[in-house]
């Protein structure tokens, strides 16, 4: 192809743009974007109860934090390990995370220029009726294609950078989505591994009170025989071992479904776990640490994905502004084409072509205006949305907290209560081995003290408990993760402060 010939169709192609292009300008208010809609603000930290300013964490802090190892269960820890790895639920929402990651990349590269080569042959009879004239007109003859193509289109207007951040938007959201499964299932396992914990524990002193009211039915027999109690005791003593019998089988019930739970949520067989025997006394809770920055809330995986999906459609409404201008594109091809294969690769096969290219809404319908319009209103509906998850996020933890901090002073009362029923307890067996008191007494301090331990037992299992919400609810333990800077582009909204402390929702100092 001759360099001077090919030169003066670029500068065509080139001047055919900037007029077209010119012309543009002249009609761009044909089709107009009319007055925007109101736009949602997020709601700011203090009227939600909290104070100081912040930063919202960044993606980095999404990484999930193992706050189970933290509680001194090996046991446990290898428990949510194995979930993690193994569970469907948990494996699909990675997969989802995966393919909106791949969309992102897609759109990436359609932003890009695009460039092509093609190879074809064909074996063709042109009719000798058609416009095909002699001598090929009525043959059979073989032709060949060699072509190199290009084409893009100049994001002149950020149609592309919008739709780019906004599939990363959405891919970063996905991913908070993984981030949250996996923390709900390691809060599951944790919770169902606590309830198995209570129900051995509550079956160990319902172990204890069937031996006990056993001892009780044996000497209601002897003062029944000596004369000393009437056969309604005894029916009655008799009566409560049943009962007694009937409980701990409920709990070996509880205690086997516990199991079963457990295995199916680590991805194992409901079998798996039948030996499984675990201790409240081997949790240790972590100490609540003196102040609990609201910054923590901010790297849940929920706040982080409303987040991202306000980012994602501030994105979106950029995109639909951008349909109002003209959409500019630009093609080009070289190569080679001949009847014959033989000449394909002949100088005088040679090809070539330049495909400017405009498009510009004139009269739409209002169809452009109402597709804005909408994708406004999905940007004031992501903005509720991230202002109820926030909302959301903030009792939780309050709750949580709250729950703990009067689960520790119930617990201490509690001991105060379990110390004086034991203290009885042995007083009595004293008595009785000096002869001043009937073991019933005994007896009957040792019903007490049972009432007691279960109690303790109860308490202790919720404050486990308590700690998993807390935990779930601060995105994954107590560790403060440092924020990460992340890019942010004109079209994203504010985000309210997120680094303030949790127990001036809590109302606590």
């Amino acid at each position: 192809m001759d360099p001077r010939r090919g030169a003066a169709a670029l500068t065509s192609a080139t001047l055919g743009v900037a007029v077209l292009s010119a012309l543009v300008l002249l009609l761009g208010g044909c089709a107009s974007p009319g007055e925007p809609l109101t736009r949602a603000q997020p709601r700011d930290a203090r009227s939600l109860g909290l104070d100081g300013p912040g930063e919202p964490a960044g993606e980095g802090a999404l990484a999930a934090t193992p706050w189970w190892t933290a509680w001194g269960d090996a046991q446990l820890a290898s428990l949510v390990e194995r979930a993690l790895q193994a569970q469907p639920s948990l494996l699909a929402a990675q997969a989802r995370a995966l393919r909106a990651e791949a969309l992102a990349r897609q759109t990436e590269g359609a932003g890009q220029a695009q460039a092509r080569l093609s190879v074809e042959a064909s074996r063709q009879r042109y009719t000798a009726q058609g416009l095909v004239p002699p001598p090929l007109a009525g043959s059979v003859l073989n032709s060949g294609t060699v072509q190199a193509g290009v084409a893009w289109g100049p994001d002149w207007y950020g149609a592309q950078a919008a739709a780019l951040a906004a599939a990363r938007g959405q891919a970063s959201a996905a991913r908070a989505d993984a981030a949250l499964a996996a923390q709900g299932l390691a809060a599951q396992v944790a919770r169902g591994y606590v309830a198995l914990a209570r129900v051995l524990a509550q079956r160990e002193v319902a172990a204890r009170a069937l031996a006990q009211r056993e001892q009780m039915w044996v000497l209601t027999r002897q003062r029944v025989a000596a004369g000393l109690d009437t056969q309604v005791e005894r029916v009655q003593s008799q009566a409560s071992l049943p009962d007694m019998r009937a409980q701990i089988e409920a709990l070996d019930e509880q205690a086997a479904l516990g199991r079963h739970q457990l295995a199916v949520l680590s991805g194992q067989a409901p079998a798996a776990l039948d030996g499984l025997h675990p201790s409240l006394d081997a949790l240790d809770l972590p100490g609540l640490p003196a102040r609990l920055g609201a910054d923590l809330l901010a790297r849940r995986a929920d706040v982080q994905a409303a987040r991202w999906r306000v980012e994602a459609a501030g994105q979106e409404v950029a995109l639909a502004r951008t349909r109002f201008y003209p959409d500019v594109n630009l093609s080009a091809f070289i190569g080679l084409n001949a009847i014959g294969l033989d000449h394909v690769f002949e100088a005088a096969s040679r090809q070539a072509g330049v495909t400017p290219a405009l498009h510009l809404p004139l009269f739409e319908g209002g169809q452009l205006r109402a597709q804005l319009r909408g994708r406004e209103a999905e940007l004031n509906a992501a903005v509720a949305q991230y202002d109820g998850t926030v909302l959301t996020a903030v009792r939780e933890a309050a709750d949580a907290l709250v729950s703990l901090q009067s689960l520790a002073r119930q617990r201490d009362e509690q001991a105060r209560a379990l110390a004086g029923a034991e203290q009885a307890h042995a007083l009595a067996a004293q008595r009785h081995r000096a002869g001043l008191g009937s073991y019933l007494v005994v007896l009957n301090a040792e019903t007490q003290w049972l009432a007691q331990r279960r109690q303790a037992v109860d308490l202790r299992a919720r404050e486990l408990d308590a700690g998993v919400a807390l935990a779930l609810s601060l995105g994954g333990g107590w560790a403060v993760v440092p924020p990460t800077n992340t890019a942010r582009t004109d079209a994203s909204p504010d985000f309210p402060p997120a680094a303030a402390v949790v127990q001036a929702a809590a109302g606590t100092p």
